[in-house]
């Protein structure tokens, strides 16, 4: 914090500011700013480095630094995914502690992975600048939906009552319960009023989406254009989905 704020208070001081008016300014302790005008006063550009510290001399070389940094990145240990603090420790001839706070000062954490996922569609950026205009500036006499649902929800019901909570003692309830199977719920929401239309299913077809595509017609307006925006989810790309489609309006497929 002292060194985030060396150049400040030396500047500080140089417009004539006393060290209390400079120490309140800028949120540092009044004896920093006396030490630091002291010190630049005495030896200019040179009195702002930094001083030799009290302590245990460093053990670590700058060779045992590279070395964690490189084989972190460039390495796996034999029979593994990726290097441990002790593993990687045992090889440089470190403690693990130094190893970790060596991955800590460079950002490094070997440990955790992250998962992502490049589309082979063609057509992807045209889709997306599809959906983005959508959202952002929706076309006139239309309503754009954001559709989505989640499967395998379960049903559950316990089998006593949940105890309320009094003074010194918080709600309870027993931890075992009667499974009721499963729903699939349906929702959309429009994107420009916050309304959101819902279905429950008692199972996860094909079939089930059509049906809440009808639902989401019955409940818009006739003379508004109905755009619907959703994921690449199997049951929303099933034939029975294009024909849903492709139906003139107010007609069965």
């Amino acid at each position: 914090m002292i060194r985030h704020h060396v150049s400040r208070i030396v500047l500080a001081c140089a417009e004539g500011g006393l060290n209390l008016a400079v120490a309140a300014r800028l949120g540092v302790n009044r004896g920093i700013v006396a030490k630091w005008r002291s010190r630049f006063l005495r030896d200019r550009l040179d009195g702002l480095a930094d001083e030799p510290r009290p302590g245990v001399p460093r053990t670590i070389t700058d060779a045992q630094v590279e070395e964690v940094v490189v084989r972190t990145l460039e390495e796996t240990p034999s029979g593994g995914t990726h290097w441990s603090k002790r593993e990687l420790a045992k090889v440089v001839g470190i403690s693990p502690a130094s190893v970790l706070w060596i991955w800590h000062a460079f950002g490094l954490q070997p440990w955790r992975t992250e998962t992502f996922k490049i589309s082979p569609d063609p057509f992807l950026i045209d889709k997306i600048r599809d959906v983005v205009r959508l959202y952002l500036a929706p076309p006139t006499n239309a309503v754009v939906f954001a559709v989505d649902e989640k499967p395998q929800i379960q049903a559950l019901e316990r089998t006593a009552p949940v105890l309320p909570m009094v003074p010194g003692v918080p709600e309870r309830r027993r931890f075992d319960y009667v499974r009721h199977g499963t729903a699939d719920l349906f929702a959309a929401l429009n994107t420009a009023t916050g309304k959101v239309i819902t279905k429950l299913s008692a199972q996860h077809r094909a079939v089930d989406f059509p049906d809440f595509l009808d639902e989401i017609d019955r409940q818009t307006d006739e003379g508004l254009a109905v755009h619907v925006i959703c994921d690449n989810l199997s049951a929303h790309k099933a034939p029975m989905v294009h024909k849903w489609l492709l139906a003139p309006p107010g007609l069965p497929p």
